[in-house]
C-alpha cells in the first residue's frame, strides 16, 4: 500500500481546536499575542514558527508537537502485525477512508470494522484468507465509513453492529453498550465510547493479536482527531481517559490517516502530547 498521509495539517489543528474552544479570531490573537494579520497567514498554512509556537498556547496545544507538524517533521511507523490483521484505504471524494479486518488465525473467525467506500479488497482478503466474517463493527455511521455495508453485509451474511447511541439506517442491525465483549476464537474486543465527533462513536479495544490494537474510527488520528465543533471538551477527555490509559505499545489504527502507536501520540499529537 502506497504512504498514506496525515489526515491533518498544522492549521487545521490549530481551525479544530480553535472551533472546539468556541474562540473568535480576534480572542486568539489577543491572547497569543499575535497581529490579525499573522494570525490569518498561519490559519491559511503559513509557516511562521513563532506565531505557530504562540498560537498553540491559548489553544492548549503542544507548541513543539505543533512546530513539528508544521514542518513534516513526524510520520508514524507501526509495527506489522504478521498474521490476523489487514487495513483498506478507499476514496471517498477529495479524501480516503480507512477500514479493517481482523481474524482468528486457528478458527478463520473474522471481523470488520467499518467499509469505506468499497470492500472489494476486503472481500478479496476474506476469499485468499478462507474467513467467515462473523461481525461488521461500526466506529460511527458516517456515509464515508459505511458506504460500502449493504454490499459488505450482502456478500458475508455477517452481523451489523453499533453503539446504542449511533444511529444506523440499518435494517437488522444490532446494538451494544460500552464496555461490550466479542470473541473471535483467541481474539477479545472490548468497545469503548469516544463520542465527540458523533453521538456514539465507538473505540474498539482488541487483544490477541500480535500488538494489542486500537480501531478508533474519528476519535483520533496521528497527529490530530476529530473535528467536534459542539462536544470539544467530552471527546478530549473520553479520548485522554479511554485511549491514553491503554497499553503503551498499543496500534492506533484511525479512520483516516496512517497507523500510529500510543508511544508515538504520547510525544507527537498536539492535543495530548503536554
Amino acid at each position: 500500500m502506497a504512504r498514506i498521509p496525515l489526515e491533518d495539517n498544522f492549521n487545521d489543528v490549530i481551525n479544530k481546536a480553535q472551533r472546539g474552544l468556541k474562540m473568535s479570531d480576534a480572542q486568539l490573537a489577543e491572547r497569543s499575542e499575535v497581529s490579525p494579520e499573522d494570525l490569518a497567514a498561519v490559519k491559511s498554512g503559513v509557516i511562521l514558527d513563532a506565531i505557530i509556537r504562540r498560537i498553540a498556547r491559548p489553544l492548549r496545544l503542544s507548541a513543539d508537537a505543533l512546530e513539528a507538524l508544521a514542518h513534516k517533521r513526524f510520520y508514524p511507523i507501526a509495527p506489522v502485525f504478521p498474521r490476523g490483521f489487514a487495513m483498506f484505504n478507499t476514496p471517498h471524494g477529495d479524501m480516503t477512508v480507512n477500514s479493517y479486518l481482523i481474524w482468528d488465525s486457528s478458527t478463520r473467525v473474522a471481523a470488520a470494522f467499518d467499509t469505506g467506500s468499497s470492500c472489494t479488497a476486503m472481500l478479496d482478503t476474506i476469499a485468499a484468507e478462507h474467513l467467515s466474517l462473523r461481525n461488521i463493527f461500526l466506529t460511527h455511521t458516517h456515509e464515508d465509513h459505511i458506504a460500502a455495508l449493504p454490499e459488505l453485509a450482502a456478500a458475508t451474511g455477517a452481523e451489523v453492529w453499533a453503539s446504542e447511541r449511533e444511529p444506523v439506517d440499518y435494517p437488522g442491525a444490532k446494538a451494544f453498550k460500552e464496555h461490550a465483549h466479542f470473541h473471535l476464537g483467541e481474539l477479545a474486543i472490548k468497545t469503548l465510547l469516544t463520542t465527540g465527533h458523533s453521538p456514539g462513536l465507538t473505540s474498539f479495544y482488541v487483544t490477541g493479536l500480535s500488538w494489542p490494537l486500537a480501531i478508533v474510527g474519528d476519535a483520533l488520528f496521528a497527529s490530530s482527531m476529530g473535528g467536534s465543533p459542539d462536544h470539544y471538551a467530552g471527546q478530549l477527555r473520553n479520548n485522554h481517559d479511554k485511549i491514553f490509559t491503554l497499553p503503551r505499545d498499543l496500534v492506533i489504527a484511525p479512520g483516516h490517516g496512517p497507523l500510529t502507536t500510543l508511544a508515538l501520540e504520547k510525544k507527537h499529537n498536539p492535543f495530548f502530547a503536554h
